[in-house]
């Protein structure tokens, strides 16, 4: 083929790849696989590998998110079928998406396997991008192996990295990562905090799989703060987004977590979060109680013990750690009394839970309780 032909061939090959790529981060997959396979198709026409095999990569990415095995089967036997005929090494973004394929298979050690050869060749060739795209793999899977340090110590180099290299995609990845580190790590406010950041990063990007991704991580985080309206909120917008039949993984990823949150609100009228000192009601979600310690001393007194009836004396000497004096406790129990119940009575007017005895207080004993 002479040089002109070549050269429009592979402008052909490019425009297609690009259009393929923008499809993509539409959610468009259908579409950007028809536009990547002809890209591919051109590619091999002139034997062009690199970009050939980068096509590939993407389009079985895709084709598991619709959950089309046969797909993915068949353009990994395209691939080995390549590598064989022209003797080639398997490069590195094909290594990676063999990781990819087997960490979602939950064979961690052979995704572990697949990236350090990656790795190895990255490394060898000097490919900086291809590096990057490793070290996230990396990430990935020490963080599934429970290897928490190895997985910040990548998260560490790829900062490096990104700060003489412009890969955005990689770039948001990594912080959504990082996020998800956190929730595994239950810090669910710093978890919170930096799903946050990441969408500010995407704000004046258009990737559509990142921004469901997003929506999902803020559902499944308001979840475990034990806030079941903001949870359900980011889970509803997430499935109104996409097309169930390009995002079939993700769709059953979000109706999963769904499940998780009715089944968690039916079956407790109390959730009583320690490492947040918060509560969620079922009916009124997630209530803060931040530095108010005596509300919150209070009210595990009464979780700790629902039924029992606890005199002023009692309240007294437990909640405040004083002799009971009535000119001075009796408002105080009074007024906090009344505190607790507009923060977690649906109803005020009819408490459901905190009751009146004729010597004291207690907790509704019929009250479905966790502590967690």
């Amino acid at each position: 083929m002479k040089s002109s032909a070549v050269s429009a061939t592979l402008l052909k090959a490019k425009s297609l790849y690009e259009a393929g790529r923008l499809h993509w981060s539409l959610g468009e997959f259908p579409k950007s696989i028809q536009k990547l396979k002809e890209a591919s198709e051109l590619y091999l026409e002139v034997q062009e590998f690199d970009p050939y095999f980068r096509a590939q990569a993407l389009m079985i990415r895709m084709h598991y998110e619709m959950a089309n095995k046969k797909a993915i089967t068949e353009a990994c036997d395209s691939i080995e079928r390549l590598l064989k005929k022209e003797s080639l090494p398997t490069p590195p973004q094909v290594l990676v998406t063999y990781a990819f394929l087997a960490q979602e298979s939950g064979d961690l050690i052979k995704a572990l396997d697949h990236l350090q050869k990656s790795l190895a060749a990255a490394l060898s060739a000097e490919n900086k991008e291809d590096t990057c795209y490793t070290i996230f793999g990396l990430v990935l899977v020490y963080a599934r192996l429970g290897r928490i340090e190895e997985a910040l110590n990548e998260i560490y180099n790829l900062k490096v990295f990104f700060q003489v290299l412009d890969l955005p995609e990689v770039e948001l990845s990594t912080v959504i990562a990082n996020g998800y580190i956190l929730l595994m790590s239950e810090k669910y406010e710093e978890a919170l905090s930096v799903f946050w950041t990441a969408m500010e990063k995407l704000r004046n990007r258009q990737n559509v799989y990142s921004y469901v991704s997003l929506l999902f991580a803020l559902g499944t985080t308001y979840r475990h703060l034990g806030d079941a309206n903001l949870a359900r909120t980011y889970l509803n917008l997430a499935q109104q987004i996409i097309d169930p039949e390009s995002f079939v993984v993700m769709s059953r990823k979000i109706k999963e977590e769904s499940a998780r949150l009715s089944v968690k609100e039916a079956e407790f009228d109390l959730i009583f979060d320690k490492t947040n000192n918060a509560v969620v009601e079922k009916r009124k979600g997630r209530i803060d109680f931040k530095n108010q310690f005596i509300l919150m001393d209070l009210l595990k007194l009464f979780l700790k013990n629902p039924g029992e009836v606890f005199s002023k004396e009692a309240l007294a000497r437990k909640v405040w750690k004083q002799d009971y004096d009535p000119r001075y406790h009796d408002n105080k129990i009074y007024v906090t009394i009344k505190r607790l119940r507009r923060l977690i009575e649906p109803d005020y007017d009819k408490p459901k839970y905190i009751h009146r005895a004729k010597n004291g207080y207690y907790l509704n004993k019929s009250t479905r309780i966790s502590v967690q």
